[in-house]
């Protein structure tokens, strides 16, 4: 079979070579192999082509090229009524547009990471669609602010050069070695490769997939994220074209809409860090709020506290919205109390919570177990999970009506086990 999509999107007179039904995640797939295909398959991180096959006066749908031994494989809607009729092929022209531009924004981008981090920064992986880049590259630390700024500014500026693409097949190895295009650690490659060149001085790789012929039709570069994947691998995704105008319009929109919520947009910077500041400020009095109520709490929690054998046993629903706050009072009022069995429920952020803490003594002495004790409180009553040691243990759940059953039987069980 003949590939012939990097001149054509077009091809008339086709003829199908091979077809096969398979079953994929228990639904059938239609695959087509016919003797030549201006689609793209899958290959190199570039996604596979879309678009229509017309065999005869039958309309078939490509939803995805991929490569299999060799062969170009057509994934189709359904299979051809007639097998023999000639076939005139058709790529998402739009589509592979897109997919172009964004795949050549990898060859300008991975250019300018040398420039600008080093060397070093060479591509371990890509994923390039129609909608987005993602990108991973070896670097050993974040890419900062100005950094990506200057990746950026270096995209565009070869974007709006308009450099025209230079394409060189079946080149010998050694000759595309000899010109100093970018070869992969690991990649294998054949007596003959693809290069494509975007300024010698600049860009130039061993490449099988689809570009632009000119890096103006591009438009516009934009990076969305930078990120860590793994050790001494980062990942940048950016989009181009109209997804890159898309991105603008949506942030700019969004600046929109946070000025109308302020009086003084020509100082939107400032207000927004007053107003930052402001809600720290408050965070803190709150914080300090919740921390003298636990603290009001805790004389009266102590003198509730009931002598249960050996130990003083304090159960209690409790009016806090504070996890930490919860936590904390629990660990002062066992260090108050002598041998403490403390069990405290909570609602916090509309969600119960339970809060089991026993004297290391009788955990040994009793077989007393935190952790167990909570998990089967929250199971059976608050719908909810959780655990931990023999000594402390918490849990959350869905249900806060169940609560009080859940204190009631902790504190049934607990008195039970203490009073032996």
């Amino acid at each position: 079979m003949e590939f012939v999509g990097y001149d054509q999107l077009e091809v008339n007179l086709a003829q199908i070579l091979k077809y096969r039904t398979v079953e994929v995640k228990g639904k059938n797939e239609f695959q087509l192999v016919l003797n030549q295909t201006p689609f793209y398959a899958e290959s190199g991180g570039q996604a596979g082509d879309t678009g229509t096959l017309r065999v005869g006066n039958q309309i078939v749908r490509v939803i995805d090229t991929q490569k299999e031994n060799n062969l170009i494989i057509h994934r189709v809607d359904q299979l051809p009524e007639d097998m023999t009729a000639p076939v005139t092929a058709e790529v998402d022209s739009l589509r592979r547009q897109a997919v172009s531009c964004n795949h050549s924004a990898t060859h300008l981008m991975h250019a300018a990471l040398h420039k600008i981090l080093g060397n070093h920064a060479v591509q371990k992986g890509q994923d390039v669609d129609d909608q987005r880049i993602r990108f991973d590259f070896n670097h050993f630390q974040k890419v900062d602010a100005a950094e990506l700024i200057r990746i950026e500014d270096m995209v565009n500026e070869k974007i709006r050069a308009n450099i025209t693409l230079e394409e060189a097949r079946d080149v010998p190895i050694q000759e595309a070695q000899d010109a100093g295009a970018m070869m992969l650690f690991g990649e294998k490659y054949g007596d003959v490769v693809r290069m494509i060149t975007f300024d010698p001085s600049f860009s130039r790789e061993l490449c099988g997939g689809t570009h632009v012929s000119s890096t103006g039709e591009i438009g516009l570069f934009k990076i969305i994220s930078e990120g860590a994947v793994a050790a001494g691998v980062r990942r940048i995704e950016a989009v181009t074209a109209l997804q890159a105008e898309s991105f603008l319009r949506g942030q700019l929109n969004l600046l929109e809409e946070i000025k109308e919520l302020f009086k003084n947009p020509q100082h939107l910077v400032k207000q927004v860090s007053d107003l930052i500041e402001e809600n720290k400020t408050l965070r803190k009095e709150i914080d300090a709020l919740r921390t003298e109520q636990a603290m009001a709490l805790k004389e009266d929690l102590r003198r509730q506290a009931q002598q249960v054998g050996p130990a003083h046993l304090l159960v209690a629903h409790l009016p806090l919205n504070d996890g930490a706050a919860l936590k904390s009072l629990a660990f002062q009022l066992e260090n108050e109390i002598e041998s403490a069995v403390i069990v405290f429920g909570a609602v916090i952020n509309d969600k119960p919570q339970l809060m089991i803490a026993i004297d290391k003594s009788l955990c040994s002495s009793h077989g007393l177990h935190a952790g167990n004790l909570v998990r089967t409180l929250a199971a059976s009553h608050i719908r909810g999970g959780g655990g931990g040691q023999p000594f402390f243990a918490t849990a959350g759940g869905k249900d806060s009506a169940g609560l009080d059953a859940a204190l009631a039987e902790a504190k049934s069980l607990l008195t039970e086990a203490l009073s032996k």
